[in-house]
């Protein structure tokens, strides 16, 4: 199944994909990870975007649009894929689509993780992350054994300096405006499924489940 999963920031993208993945035997594909593995291989495309990351600008959609058609062409996503992270726009869904087409690997599913603010910003504001391994904790929801210290690798844990009220809603404000339009798209191809995301997470992947049916 061709999977794409969509949510604002602390929506839980992250914790869903691994389960989806799982289930559904698919590769996860993130933009961010296929940036880095194509600097870190230096591929063609891989060396365009490090010099435009080196410059601090953005990666142009040509580019992400090349990788991903290159991703989707690899032996493990013959039975499906899961994408996260792209597209977020409405340029980059129409380009998504002419790639699918083309490949006949059209998108079957749109997971639209939904999240009130108040829930958001509990997620977001007591969200830790090791400073050196990048496993995430919560002060709340998924404490480590010991106060501020990595269970992984007994590091110090650290708040990101963007999981503040502020830059949240910075956030969804750019997730709304950049994002509806993509996801109005899939939602009139009637492929879309909004999943209410502020409940505990086995209960978030039961609704997920059911709207994915079994795995085949």
């Amino acid at each position: 199944m061709n999977i794409l999963i969509m949510g604002p920031a602390g929506s839980g993208k992250g914790t869903m994909s691994e389960y989806i993945v799982s289930e559904y035997n698919i590769p996860h594909i993130s933009t961010g990870d296929m940036l880095r593995e194509n600097v870190k291989n230096k591929t063609e495309l891989g060396k365009q975007a490090k010099i435009l990351m080196d410059q601090g600008k953005l990666v142009p959609d040509e580019v992400v649009n090349g990788m991903v058609k290159e991703r989707l062409q690899q032996d493990d996503c013959q039975n499906g894929f899961l994408m996260d992270g792209y597209p977020r726009t409405l340029n980059q869904a129409e380009a998504l689509e002419a790639i699918c087409n083309e490949l006949n690997k059209p998108i079957e599913k749109v997971i639209n993780l939904e999240v009130n603010f108040d829930a958001l910003a509990d997620r977001i504001t007591g969200r830790r992350v090791c400073s050196n391994c990048k496993a995430t904790y919560h002060i709340k929801n998924n404490r480590p054994k010991v106060d501020d210290i990595c269970d992984h690798c007994g590091s110090k844990l650290v708040q990101r300096s963007d999981d503040t009220v502020e830059q949240l809603k910075v956030r969804l404000s750019e997730h709304e405006k950049n994002t509806k339009p993509a996801l109005d798209m899939y939602s009139k191809k009637g492929i879309v499924v909004n999943i209410d995301a502020s409940v505990a997470p086995n209960e978030v992947w039961n609704s997920i489940k059911d709207a994915l049916g079994k795995a085949s």
